[in-house]
């Protein structure tokens, strides 16, 4: 086959693929990121209605995060060996089921203990995606790829900010406050798409019936040169991949990331509101609109990621965002300019997703690779339970949020320092064979 007509052939192929699972993988996504965090625009209304604290909500959207991990390896090995169509319709359903019952809390007890199996419920759909990703994509589409996926993070900020402010002003319809109707109507819909991922979603390029045989057969060879090109053409099991350094090391930037997003998810609104004094609607939009700007920029940073080959850099960018953007807010007394740069901190998470979830695949391979990605994802979302929880702590504790932002600003100096330092030093000195070094490396 001659080169141009392989490029006609790959170029068609790619575009079969990323419009058939792109879209709707982005739209799972968006509906889970809406009722993960959507409980942070309802607490403008349930911590008045429910009399809970600063400290009980911050408990309580973080213990999300607790269940998150403890189930999130077993989640992803049970993917990896029963497919990915199944194993997300059930995620999807479950948690889309426990969503909706969040209206019908009533006490922090209550609180904490649906969020927590929310967290149980949703383990494995991210790292589980994120693995599938890999399966469908060669390494040098990967980040434009999980950008598309990953962009349905801020999209869902766009989205569930305006939907959400607009829920809430139907306090009182029906004898329901507006933060029952929120958790309801935007919980019931991912029961719904769950249950058309069993028909729609494809587990493995071998079984897409939906290309040509010429573009499967093209796919599938250029997949199987991609995995012996990488690390994940090391025969390692799932129990080598847990004990393997660099999966570890791999998770404390993440963690450091997540730690400062997740502060951020769980009390931006709450802090816009204050900060501007607008209505819980204009709140809403406030949010929907920083949630743009970081879409934007997440799509071009991630085309530069794949441009460059080059993915320490740019997830340490992300970090800087992180970094001036809490310092700014803590600091800063102008209300706009405190919104302004409490809005970079969102930007330079999201920026930092795409480069940094292209390294994991290249190192491992299999049910290794889903385990591997899992663990990562798992330690890093401890952060989900520290971010939102140590705000709540400072808060009640001084009246502000001036201290927990400089910690957080502190986090993001960290994020930038590992990310460097993971290029340079630790992945060459812990990787467990000269071959995964050099695959990393290739793509980095």
């Amino acid at each position: 086959m001659t080169a141009i007509v392989e490029s006609a052939l790959e170029r068609e192929t790619m575009r079969k693929v990323s419009m058939r699972l792109l879209p709707f993988l982005f739209v799972l996504y968006l509906f889970n990121f809406v009722d993960r965090s959507n409980v942070a625009l309802a607490a403008l209304q349930m911590n008045r209605d429910l009399h809970f604290s600063s400290s009980a909500f911050g408990f309580g959207a973080g213990i999300f995060f607790i269940g998150y991990a403890l189930f999130e390896v077993p989640s992803n090995l049970i993917l990896a060996r029963v497919g990915a169509r199944r194993w997300i319709a059930r995620i999807m359903i479950s948690w889309g089921i426990l969503a909706a019952s969040m209206m019908l809390v009533r006490t922090p007890m209550q609180f904490y203990v649906v969020r927590f199996f929310l967290g149980v419920a949703e383990a494995g759909f991210l790292p589980g995606v994120v693995y599938y990703l890999t399966q469908w994509f060669p390494v040098a589409r990967r980040a434009r790829a999980t950008s598309r996926f990953f962009i349905a993070l801020p999209m869902s900020g766009v989205f569930g900010g305006a939907l959400g402010g607009y829920l809430l002003g139907l306090d009182g319809l029906r004898g329901l406050h507006g933060w029952q109707w929120l958790f309801l109507l935007e919980g019931l819909p991912s029961v719904l798409i769950g249950f058309s991922v069993l028909w729609y979603l494809t587990d493995r390029p071998d079984d897409a019936r939906w290309l040509q045989d010429d573009q499967r057969e093209w796919l599938v060879e250029k997949m199987k040169i991609d995995h012996l090109a990488s690390g994940g053409a090391r025969r390692m099991s799932a129990f080598d991949a847990i004990k393997l350094p660099t999966v570890w090391i791999l998770a404390a930037p993440y963690f450091l990331m997540l730690t400062a997003a997740y502060g951020y998810t769980f009390w931006a609104p709450t802090v816009i509101r204050d900060t501007l004094h607008t209505s819980n609607s204009a709140t809403g939009f406030v949010t929907a609109g920083i949630a743009c700007v970081s879409m934007t920029f997440m799509l071009l940073h991630a085309a530069s990621s794949d441009r460059n080959r080059e993915r320490f850099y740019h997830a340490g960018f992300g970090g800087i965002l992180i970094a001036v953007g809490f310092a700014g807010a803590a600091l800063l007394s102008q209300p706009i300019l405190r919104v302004v740069f409490l809005g970079m901190v969102i930007i330079g998470c999201n920026a930092m997703l795409s480069p940094f979830w292209c390294l994991p695949s290249t190192i491992l391979g299999g049910e290794a690779a889903a385990v591997g990605i899992a663990l990562i994802n798992s330690l890093g979302n401890l952060g989900g339970f520290i971010g939102p929880y140590a705000i709540g702590f400072f808060k009640d504790k001084t009246g502000g949020n001036t201290g927990a932002f400089l910690v957080l600003a502190g986090f993001g100096v960290g994020m930038v320092i590992l990310c460097v330092a993971l290029k340079y030093t630790t992945l060459s000195g812990t990787s467990a064979s000269h071959a995964s070094v050099a695959a990393v490396t290739d793509v980095a």
